[in-house]
């Protein structure tokens, strides 16, 4: 399967999972609490709002606009858009909330409330980390979009919106590095899941 994907989405794949693997690998090199430090500076006022404007971009709700864009105006395949909406809320919201749901997020760690930096008005959460919802949507529509529309620039601005997406989750205090690559894995597996059924249920069709 992989030898037919286009150039831009087997890249696309590469990159996500050269990151998730390189933050993975780094919290289990130097804890996930020392890489969560590392990378949750204040970037002052601007920063605070960019990011929270990026995390906001990665809520749920970004599925509905998306799917009216693709289906409505691109006629893109609305089964497969649903499909890959679908397996990656049940891939994300089963882990979070049956079997690591006592893991915690950075203000219920043992990490001291001041090194930590947070933005005033964003609600935080304590508990449900791993792995990040925010991040497993901006990355699933940034392979999707990359797949459906195999171009450099569409691989660059997807790239840099859901590394945006993903950053800001920690930028918040909301996530450690590690819910991050969390979020990443279930955005490939969710590609690669939903063209499996897409492609096998083609070819059944044909064979019919």
């Amino acid at each position: 399967m992989y030898s037919t994907f286009s150039k831009p989405f087997k890249l696309a794949l590469g990159l996500s999972l050269s990151l998730a693997l390189l933050l993975l690998l780094a919290s289990y090199l130097h804890t996930r609490e020392t890489i969560f430090i590392l990378l949750n500076h204040d970037l002052g006022p601007i920063g605070d709002y960019v990011f929270n404007f990026m995390s906001y971009l990665a809520e749920g709700w970004i599925w509905i606009p998306y799917f009216m864009l693709l289906f409505g105006w691109y006629k893109k395949d609305a089964i497969f858009i649903l499909l890959n909406f679908l397996i990656s809320t049940v891939l994300t919201q089963i882990p979070k909330n049956f079997i690591w749901d006592k893991v915690s997020r950075p203000l219920a760690s043992t990490i001291p409330h001041n090194l930590i930096h947070t933005v005033k008005g964003v609600e935080m959460h304590l508990w449900n980390s791993f792995p990040s919802g925010h991040t497993a949507t901006a990355f699933t529509i940034f392979l999707l979009t990359v797949y459906l529309f195999p171009k450099r620039v569409v691989l660059l601005i997807g790239l840099f919106y859901a590394i945006a997406c993903g950053y800001s989750r920690v930028y918040l205090g909301q996530h450690f590095p590690l819910d991050v690559a969390g979020g990443i894995i279930v955005a490939i597996l969710t590609l690669l899941l939903s063209i499996y059924i897409r492609r096998n249920e083609k070819k059944n069709l044909s064979n019919s």
